[in-house]
């Protein structure tokens, strides 16, 4: 089967990692994809994903989330992309490619992004069933289904990069984990002999086993073929169900070698500076595939988008190079941060290194220092934090001495350096080769006033992501530099963040919203009553805080009544035609016959509509505001409570049946909701919160799409934070795992007491945790290791919250002045609201006024409508 005849210039693009899928976007950056035809083969069954995120995948995202393809971009640049059909074969004489399909391609430019392969040590056994390597999305799914079908104990061939993160996956699967390193420490290539001793400690500690200095000999299997343990080179051995071989790539070039293309000694296209093979020059090769001009096959992604971008331009036929790349990085592996940069080894001959290393803390810093002063490199173990800015500074003299860059925070001698001490051609993203100049330039000549609008714009941030704090302090900082007023505060009433607002009614014991105003209000704001912004946020912060700064913790109190929402104004949500729903809460889903059955009379009496929720909650519409305390009070007196389903706090904590009914449950699901329901009912958050629990892997409660999501395992609880499930879905992440039940709740309370603190006003879980500095990195240094020393009081208020806790519409029933509130008009208490009205629909009634006639009375109504028909 050979393609359509060449009517215009033919691309052909083999292989579709993130190399090849760079090259796409430069093609269509350079507008070549409307002057060419292009061609992709890819051999994976999907196009391409994230591989530098592939191990996110074992903390909940999907296949799907990790695709780095937007099927817009592919329509609409007419790219041809053929998905599980990899080129078999090339004609250089001929100009073509055969895929396995048979599908034949003539091409006038051949790109070659075939990657690279797990090896695999020639070892006995390494065949056996239980041996996988870890490389590609399959790979992981493959491993997934061993690792909990056959598995208790698993070993990782190969403590680098890959290795670590394979080990992480294996630990997170509940698998009793070994490394075993050929070499004296981990990650050799990266780290030095104090910064591999430094991470050491830090895996072993979270109960990992590690071997270095040790091969694997043998794989050792059963009769059937499984296996069951390996032998090492020192004449150990060890027991163990399933290996994973992480012990470094090769670079795939078999398809090159066939067609006769001239490939490296240890393999890799060899390529010239534009990276046209020196064989063809019609042929080209990037990425993990190629050796490169300077005698390297690069193994990271920026080398290769590099190289990607070279070879787009010499299309274009515009002047480009590759003459080598930086081969910094920074990642996260096991939960511990490692960073290197530039020449982290120090082979720069004279040069010095400056030292810290704190044994306990699991912390190493290491900066190599030229004779003239200037920075060539450096490791960091533990503590990345510098990261972004050092590298920058790699290549020229540091503002400071180097011993101030690598001192910890608080240690007096240490400094902090903002992005204005970085020189303008200091690169800041590497991914994409954007220079602090590139950025500034976003935002004073092409008016970028965001990180999103200058990540468009530049492309920084978009790769690893590991560039974006200093992204976003540079942008601050040039705004502010270009006379822009970067406006931090909370409103035109408040000069201060909410967080700040926070921490000063937490420290001085604030507990009236005018007190605040007039104490710490802008100048103009003083003595004022306050606007519809910071007034719903100054109430929340109270609530919050109400045990422990000595407020009522009822929202309908005195001045507090005065700054709610319209929601909270009757302690039920507003609907579209002026009337209420009422929100009982039911703990965990789980609910009685004789509960059900008061519910089922109350909306049978009241005649409303009932709507079973996703939330496991049974909701009642149609409530007239002068019928909500008739409701309550029948509803409290079956000893029903608040859902709270008006305010922005805890909501629901939904669950699955767990290890009482289901046969795949391996703990009380049901039972840890209830308990977390009625732990954190009535807590009240910058945003609504929502929680589940599941009783096993299946994740039957979608835990993983709530604001605080627990998944059951054989050893106890696993956490998961910053999920959402609504208009911008975003999977939890997982913040610590095989928890007890007092560890989780202990976890949950600080991570809970932590958002309160720190998130802006109505936002989400979701959206905080990308916002934070740090992120989930900072986030669990908190809650999880105490790092600000914090916990003790995060714990504490949360403990207040708890004892102080009531329920608001038990408190509303029982107190004839609070009761007064409820009714439609103040002048005539006893007069329903006439707008409020229903029709009939399946058995129940439905809202009966348009949509665009809420508010108005029937006379008006019967206008609009009369004036629309005239119209």
């Amino acid at each position: 089967m050979t393609s359509n005849p060449r009517v215009v210039p033919t691309i052909v693009l083999v292989g579709h990692g993130m190399v090849g899928q760079r090259f796409l976007e430069a093609l269509a950056e350079r507008g070549l994809t409307a002057t060419h035809r292009v061609v992709v083969l890819c051999e994976e069954p999907r196009p391409a994903y994230d591989r530098v995120q592939l191990t996110s995948y074992f903390s909940g995202r999907t296949p799907e989330e990790l695709s780095l393809t937007d099927a817009e971009f592919i329509k609409d640049h007419d790219i041809e992309l053929y998905v599980g059909d990899p080129a078999e074969t090339i004609d250089r004489a001929a100009k073509t490619v055969t895929a396995r399909s048979g599908l034949t391609v003539e091409y006038d430019a051949l790109v070659l992004a075939t990657g690279s392969y797990p090896f695999v040590p020639p070892v006995p056994g390494k065949d056996s069933d239980g041996c996988f390597v870890y490389r590609t999305i399959e790979d992981l799914l493959a491993i997934e289904a061993y690792a909990k079908s056959r598995a208790t104990t698993g070993a990782v061939v190969g403590g680098g990069l890959l290795g670590l993160e394979a080990a992480g996956a294996l630990k997170g699967l509940g698998l009793a984990t070994h490394i075993v390193e050929f070499a004296p420490r981990l990650m050799p290539v990266q780290v030095d002999e104090g910064g591999g001793a430094a991470l050491l400690r830090t895996i072993e500690d979270m109960g990992l086993t590690v071997h270095t200095g040790t091969g694997t000999q043998e794989i050792v299997a059963d009769a059937d073929g499984a296996v069951v343990g390996m032998k090492l080179s020192d004449g150990s051995e060890l027991t163990t169900d399933m290996v994973v071989f992480s012990a470094g790539v090769r670079p795939r070039d078999q398809l090159a070698r066939s067609c006769g293309l001239s490939v490296g000694e240890r393999g890799g296209i060899t390529v010239d500076e534009q990276c046209r093979t020196v064989t063809d020059p019609h042929v080209f090769a990037i990425g993990e595939c190629a050796l490169a001009a300077d005698g390297r096959v690069y193994g990271l992604v920026a080398p290769g988008y590099e190289q990607a971008e070279t070879v787009a331009a010499t299309i274009a036929q515009d002047e480009s190079a590759f003459t080598g790349a930086d081969l910094s990085t920074k990642l996260k592996l096991l939960g511990v941060d490692v960073a290197s940069f530039g020449d982290a080894h120090g082979a720069t001959a004279d040069c010095l290194d400056v030292v810290y290393s704190d044994a306990r803390a699991g912390t190493y810093k290491k900066l190599v220092i030229g004779r003239g002063g200037e920075l060539l490199g450096g490791i960091l173990v533990g503590d990345a934090e510098a990261y972004g800015t050092l590298r920058a500074f790699t290549g020229s003299v540091p503002p400071v001495s180097p011993e101030q860059l690598v001192l910890p925070a608080g240690s007096g001698g240490a400094v902090q350096l903002g992005p204005s001490a970085l020189p303008d051609e200091a690169v800041i993203c590497s991914c994409h080769n954007v220079t602090k100049g590139a950025i500034r330039g976003a935002v004073t000549e092409h008016s970028c006033t965001s990180v999103p609008e200058v990540k468009k714009c530049t492309k920084a941030g978009t790769g690893c992501g590991s560039c974006v704090k200093v992204l976003g302090q540079l942008v601050t900082a040039e705004l502010e530099a270009n006379g822009v007023e970067v406006d931090k505060g909370l409103c035109g009433c408040f000069a201060q963040t909410r967080e700040e607002l926070y921490e000063i009614a937490l420290a001085l014991r604030i507990n009236s919203y005018q007190d605040l105003l007039d104490r710490y209000g802008r100048e103009g704001a003083r003595g004022g009553d306050g606007c519809e912004i910071c007034k719903p946020t100054v109430a929340s912060i109270i609530a919050s805080l109400a045990p422990t700064i000595g407020a009522s913790g009822y929202v309908l109190d005195g001045e507090q009544a005065a700054l709610q929402d319209s929601n909270d104004h009757f302690l039920a949500n507003l609907q579209k035609n002026g009337s209420y729903s009422i929100v009982p809460r039911i703990p965990g889903g789980e609910i009685t016959p004789e509960k059900l059955i008061v519910i089922g009379e109350v909306a049978r009496d009241f005649g409303l509509y009932t709507k079973i929720t996703g939330g496991q909650r049974i909701d009642l519409f149609g409530a007239r505001v002068e019928q909500l305390p008739l409701i309550w009070a029948r509803l409290v007196d079956a000893g029903f409570e608040s859902g709270h389903a008006y305010g922005k706090a805890l909501r629901t904590v939904k669950s699955c049946v767990g290890q009482t009914w289901c046969r795949y449950g391996v703990q009380d699901s049901v039972r840890m909701a209830i308990d977390l329901e009625l732990r954190y009912r009535g807590l009240r958050s910058p945003h609504k919160l929502k929680s589940a629990v599941s009783g096993c892997a299946r994740e039957c409660a979608e835990a993983q799409s709530k604001d605080f999501g627990v998944i059951a395992t054989a050893n106890g609880w696993n956490l998961y934070v910053g999920g959402n499930g609504g208009a911008t879905p975003r999977h939890a992440d997982l913040l610590a795992q095989d928890l007890s039940d007092a560890e989780l709740v202990r976890l949950i309370d600080r991570f809970l007491m932590f958002y309160i603190r720190t998130a802006d006003r109505l936002e989400r879980t979701s959206v905080w945790l990308e916002r934070i500095p740090g992120g989930l990195d900072h986030i669990r240094d908190v809650v999880v290791e105490d790092s600000l020393g914090i916990c003790e009081e995060l714990e504490s208020l949360m403990a207040a919250h708890v004892a102080g806790y009531r329920d608001e519409w038990a408190e509303t029933i029982n107190d004839p002045e609070k009761l007064d509130r409820f009714v439609s008009f103040v002048n005539a208490p006893d007069t329903p609201d006439p707008v409020v009205g229903f029709v009939p629909e399946r058995d129940q009634i439905k809202p009966d006024l348009p949509l665009l006639t809420i508010g108005m009375r029937p006379q008006q109504t019967a206008d609009v409508l009369e004036g629309s028909a005239q119209r």
